[in-house]
């Protein structure tokens, strides 16, 4: 580490070295760093020579050892605005990773924490991942309603201060993002190829509204192009990297089912949105639903309620206070009916508002209290803002 508690660049250039030289998720290489260091391994995998590292670690690095210049990659990469971001940094988000190193240990294949992640945008990753961050994904043939949706709920979450995950993808990607962009919140892109790749084709403005108000990451060099394979591996970092993930539209068969059974496999969090019984782009999320596999969402709150984020009003609370005014006896009703929102009502009005004697109407004002029901305040008692 250097003075001032960064890392040397000796130990960056190995990290760049680490993350072009295999493809990822690379977990052969993975434990070499873990024993030896990145720089020990750097050196290790370089070699070249029979032995020296084993056989399933040069399998997974023989194509590329010798094509790698490490410093080249980094002014490359720099010369595009992107950084690489490495766990021996401040703002790596190590936590919200730590899912896939108990995933890993539980035996499930797959779940190998990146050796780094190529980044474009400033805002700390170890404060804007995790427990207060949501990923929203869907189909990229999605319906008016399933972009509406997923750019309504983007924009409420991330106008509450919850950080909004998606893959940038046309459909419902895109609309999750513009949700969170409309709403000045944060929003991070996880992307299957390099920052500087241009893809998806047409998305080049949106990529780069995300990175000056969030930030687009990847755990490929600049310079990789997209392949299928590739945005698999990447929907275990957009499962990882959030409290939970909600599907809003998926066919049966789509990358955003597989996002969810990752994320199920982490212990997320999985939500689903229901939609129309008739619409095709809504199957996959009802047998999330039919199979357990995820909860019925149907508001930004309840995603928020789902994934322990209490910021978000959720609907099930303005029903269950619903249910708590219904069970109000005769007279605590009417009291309650009497009672106004903002401006407070002495004894006397309120006892001649609902037909109530007066001493009567204070206790049943007392008992209301204790509900949260009624509030006291200088001109008398006014209605309270929520049930108990």
């Amino acid at each position: 580490m250097s003075a001032g508690g960064q890392p040397d660049a000796r130990l960056r250039r190995a990290r760049a070295y680490l993350a072009c030289v295999a493809e990822p998720p690379a977990p052969a290489l993975g434990r070499l760093v873990t024993e030896h260091g990145p720089v020990r391994a750097a050196e290790l995998v370089r070699d070249g020579r029979d032995g020296v590292v084993p056989d399933v670690v040069a399998a997974e690095t023989r194509a590329r050892r010798d094509r790698v210049a490490a410093g080249t990659e980094l002014d490359r990469a720099a010369a595009a605005g992107i950084r690489l971001l490495i766990p021996e940094d401040e703002d790596w988000p190590a936590w919200p990773l730590l899912s896939l190193e108990v995933a890993a240990g539980r035996g499930v294949a797959g779940m190998v924490v990146p050796l780094a992640l190529w980044v474009r945008g400033e805002v700390a990753l170890s404060e804007t991942t995790g427990e207060r961050a949501v990923t929203v994904v869907g189909a990229r043939a999605a319906t008016g309603y399933g972009e509406h949706t997923a750019a309504d709920w983007a924009y409420t979450l991330a106008g509450e201060g919850t950080t909004v995950l998606s893959g940038a993808a046309y459909g419902v990607d895109a609309a999750a993002h513009r949700g969170a962009l409309a709403a000045d919140g944060c929003t991070i892109a996880v992307l299957g190829c390099g920052i500087d790749a241009g893809y998806p084709a047409g998305h080049d403005v949106l990529l780069r509204r995300i990175a000056e108000q969030g930030a687009v990451l990847s755990e490929y060099p600049p310079r990789t192009p997209p392949a299928r394979h590739r945005f698999l591996v990447r929907n275990r970092l957009l499962a990882a990297l959030s409290a939970g993930t909600v599907v809003v539209e998926a066919d049966l068969r789509s990358g955003a089912r597989n996002t969810a059974s990752t994320a199920a496999e982490l212990g997320k969090v999985v939500m689903a949105v229901p939609g129309p019984v008739t619409s095709r782009m809504s199957r996959g999320c009802h047998e999330l639903v039919r199979s357990s596999g995820a909860t019925l969402v149907a508001s930004a709150g309840e995603v928020a309620e789902s994934v322990g984020v209490i910021t978000v009003e959720s609907d099930a609370r303005a029903v269950g206070q619903e249910r708590e005014l219904d069970r109000l006896s005769g007279e605590a009703g009417r009291l309650y009916d009497a009672l106004e929102p903002r401006q407070g009502r002495s004894v006397a009005q309120l006892a001649a508002a609902s037909g109530i004697p007066e001493g009567t109407a204070r206790a049943v004002l007392c008992e209301l209290e204790l509900e949260g029901l009624s509030l006291r305040c200088e001109e008398g008692w006014k209605r309270g803002r929520s049930a108990r």
